[in-house]
């Protein structure tokens, strides 16, 4: 297949999304390097050299896309674009559409349903347009038997525009190119209609795997994606046109580079004359275009031919997707349910994808969400949701039309984590291969599924009576059952999927203050102590609901705080999650990309005024509680999805952080005067106007933890381990890793879910909801090291949503008296059904409480 061995993944990741977005191998970005590093590239629209160098390789780039595409450029030309979503808009916009009018029906616009979603966007702009939308299933389109001319006249040149996948991006199913040109001759017409049928194959999916031959296939636009062919650039794709269609394109706008002359002060404007010159608005991405040649490079030096992708691609979606389906429960019942058209028997009906969810031994559909953050655990990268194709999606999970919007009303919206609703499904599970995919990783991703699923009660995998195991440790004893292309193989310096998982903080709930002053007092910590009130109740012995410890994380991911009486501000616990680390770009480091986060000790001594950091093997480091107004420089950053002020806590402990971590960090506060509120409400309505503000949490000021749970958990441990090979996680350091603010004792493991108000001493809360689990609480907050058991026996024991303790807010607090929170104060529920059958009056709530 080629020479080299390019790093193309990194620490033993699994990559399976490349129908997302394919890697790029070293060699390819070293000598893009190299290339910028040796020559002065100009803007294409100067005179000077530089500027002739850059035209040049330029269009010595477009030659080697319609090489790659086996045509040339007296037939297509290549308009360069952002991407193949910009491609789509451009022929959405610049076809001649005609509208209905006198005697004509006006242009028809035709997709198929297993369209991306930038496939079907274009009819927006048709609609503007009065053109008639009309989308077509699969199933019909195959089915339409030739249409006759009854009704249609031949002369008609009526323009209609009929949009398909070469490759679908949910399922890998591939459309027959010969639609092409029997939609084109009337042989299969989406509608009938009279007029001339014109069509836009979008190939993004298909060419990343695998080759087009635009001489046989004559498609009259293709859009394509070069990041999903070559990793980079990103920014980059085009619109490839047939030069006998350029003509019929119209065009409002025009940009620089495009006119051949045109007046400012009159409406004078003659377009150059070229489909390229006309539709290139502005100076184009030429360095990204310079970078195209090397990727042609590095994929013909590495692989030999996109045949030789396409195959090896194939094979190993074939060995997957057959091991895969084989896999059953001890009842019989599947593992997976694929959503396939194809028996992937053939690369001519099949890419290299596979689209499935997974069941548990019931049948039932264990979400996505679920799966992706066990897939996380074993380092395995897979994609999940719709996959912007809501038209397959609807059609392999039996979504209607009114499912859709059930599902839109009860919350979700594309990309996000809500994967079920009244146990319907609303999206799936994807895998997808590359050319440098591997039979390690197919076999990586197959024991993933059988640790995750098939486990005995006792911890045990189930064992499977199958040939060709599949998950064999050994590559030795399957490697020739499972055909690969010579070479490909090569390019991966993985060995497998090792549980390094990430982890999302999505347990980081607190609190910031504004303007509160206690005495020394009632801030105590208990780092000589650690909570001996609750030690009793830690040891089983229950009674009335307590607080058995306090905690704050004043370094969002970094370690607790434990304290015994604590001031509560505006935003939570005071200083809670006020400060966060972040990369030399400024974006958040969490435990997810930095497990040694948890290393980082913070102690906050309120009659100081400073906060002392220690860490192993580092000096201890002192830093402001408070900014100095004329010294702190606001800059943004983003918790959330949420913009936050903060602003930088200095080069000293910059340097001390970058060093322990060794790269570039920072540490920034969020600004005082800083607002930002919380988008998590209440299950219970709040009161009116009432906002809950928050620190740098990621959804609610306060985490409960019930200990009753934690020791549910932890006898569930207990029988899950194989016999007491492994010692059980103490319960300190099995709580620690739901990094909660307030642990309470319990009577009854998860009964807190069914609290929808607490009281604590003075302080009334509401319950938010429930903590929705990710890999956070696979990591040892003592050590820094990734376990994936916690998540594991509490995704098995849980079901659906892996959930462990609550989240709460309060709304106002009235400051003019300290607010306190402290160990062994009474904890007082209330059920959600007492709470909707009767509300308290506002006379009988807690002074210095709005709820």
């Amino acid at each position: 297949m080629g020479k080299g061995r390019p790093e193309v993944k990194v620490r033993g990741t699994v990559y399976l999304d490349h129908a997302g977005a394919t890697l790029f191998p070293q060699s390819q970005l070293t000598s893009f390097t190299e290339d910028l590093m040796e020559n002065v590239y100009g803007n294409p629209h100067s005179q000077n050299i530089t500027s002739k160098l850059t035209q040049d390789t330029v269009e010595q780039v477009r030659y080697r896309i319609l090489a790659h595409f086996h045509t040339t450029p007296e037939d297509y030309s290549v308009v360069f674009t952002s991407g193949s979503t910009a491609a789509l808009r451009l022929v959405a916009e610049a076809f001649p559409w005609e509208s209905p009018g006198p005697g004509s029906g006006g242009s028809h616009f035709c997709y198929l349903t297993d369209n991306h979603t930038s496939v079907v966007g274009m009819r927006k702009v048709a609609a503007a347009m009065n053109v008639i939308s009309i989308p077509i299933r699969p199933e019909d389109i195959w089915t339409v038997e030739e249409q006759g001319t009854v009704d249609c006249d031949p002369d008609c040149q009526l323009p209609h525009l009929f949009c398909y996948p070469a490759q679908s991006n949910f399922s890998g199913t591939r459309y027959p190119l010969s639609w092409i040109e029997e939609v084109r001759s009337g042989q299969r017409r989406p509608v009938s209609v009279p007029g001339k049928w014109f069509i836009l194959l979008d190939a993004a999916s298909y060419v990343s795997t695998s080759p087009l031959d635009l001489s046989a296939h004559q498609a009259d636009f293709v859009p394509i994606s070069f990041y999903k062919i070559f990793g980079l650039p990103t920014g980059l794709g085009a619109l490839l046109v047939n030069n006998r269609v350029a003509p019929l394109l119209r065009k409002s706008y025009f940009g620089g580079g495009t006119a051949a002359a045109y007046l400012a002060g009159e409406d004078f404007y003659i377009p150059r004359s070229s489909v390229v010159e006309r539709f290139e608005d502005g100076t184009i991405s030429y360095l990204d275009v310079v970078a195209l040649k090397h990727g042609f490079d590095a994929l013909e030096r590495l692989t030999g031919s996109m045949e030789n992708i396409q195959q090896h691609t194939f094979m190993l979606a074939q060995y997957t997707h057959t091991a895969l389906s084989s896999l059953s429960y001890p009842n019989g019942a599947p593992v997976v349910q694929i959503y396939s058209d194809s028996d992937f028997s053939s690369p001519d009906v099949q890419g290299p994808i596979i689209n499935f969810n997974v069941l548990d031994d019931s049948g039932n559909i264990i979400g996505y969400s679920q799966v992706e953050k066990m897939a996380s655990l074993y380092n395995i990268q897979l994609r999940t949701g719709c996959f912007c194709n809501t038209g397959a999606c609807q059609r392999h999970l039996g979504l209607s039309n009114e499912m859709v919007k059930k599902h839109l009303q009860a919350g979700h919206v594309c990309g996000d984590d809500v994967d079920l609703i009244d146990g319907q499904p609303t999206g799936s599970v994807r895998i997808s291969f590359g050319y440098m995919s591997t039979l390690e990783d197919a076999q990586a991703f197959l024991r993933f599924i059988k640790a995750t699923c098939l486990r005995l009660p006792g911890g045990q995998p189930v064992p499977q009576a199958c040939d060709n195991e599949a998950g064999d440790e050994s590559a030795e004893g399957t490697a020739h059952n499972t055909p690969a292309v010579a070479g490909v193989c090569e390019l991966s310096p993985q060995k497998g999927a090792g549980p390094d998982p990430g982890v999302c903080n999505g347990s980081h709930l607190a609190a910031s203050t504004v303007g509160l002053h206690l005495p020394l007092s009632v801030a105590t910590n208990t780092q000589s102590t650690a909570s001996e009130k609750a030690a009793g109740i830690l040891r089983g012995n229950f009674g009335p609901h307590v607080v058995t410890n306090l905690y704050l994380y004043p370094i969002k991911s970094c370690a607790a705080f434990e304290v015994t009486v604590w001031p509560v501000g505006n935003q939570g616990l005071l200083y809670d999650r006020s400060w966060m680390v972040v990369n030399h770009n400024g974006i958040c480091l969490s435990q997810k990309q930095e497990p040694r986060l948890c290393l980082i000790q913070p102690f906050i001594d309120l009659q100081q005024k400073v906060m002392v950091i220690k860490a192993k093997g580092m000096e201890p480091i002192e830093v402001p509680l408070e900014e100095d107004n004329g010294q702190a420089q606001i800059c943004q950053s983003r918790v959330c999805m949420d913009r936050v002020n903060t602003y930088d806590c200095g080069e000293k402990i910059s340097s001390w952080l970058s060093k322990f971590f060794g790269r570039p960090c920072h540490l920034i506060k969020q600004s005082s005067n800083f607002q930002r509120n919380a988008k998590k409400k209440p299950e219970k309505d709040p009161s009116p106007g009432t906002t809950a503000t928050l620190s740098l949490v990621n959804k609610a000021q306060y985490l409960l933890v019930n200990t009753a749970s934690a020791m549910e958990l932890q006898q569930q441990l207990r029988a899950s381990d194989n016999n007491g090979k492994e010692e059980v996680l103490p319960m300190k350091d099995l709580i620690s890793r739901f990094r909660a603010n307030i642990i309470t004792n319990g009577t009854k493991a998860f009964e807190e879910e069914e609290w929808q108000e607490l009281s604590i001493g003075s302080l009334r809360f509401q319950v938010v909801g429930p903590c929705h689990r990710c890999q956070m609480i696979c990591i040892d907050q003592q050590t820094g090291q990734r376990n994936q058991d916690v998540f594991q026996q509490l995704s098995e024991s849980r079901k659906r949503k892996v959930n462990f303790g609550i989240y709460l807010m309060h709304e106002s607090l009235d400051l003019s008296s300290p607010c306190v929170l402290s160990v062994g104060s009474e904890v007082h529920p209330v059920l959600k059904e007492i709470v909707e059958c009767q509300d308290p009056p506002a006379s009988q709530k807690p002074r210095g409480v709005i709820s």
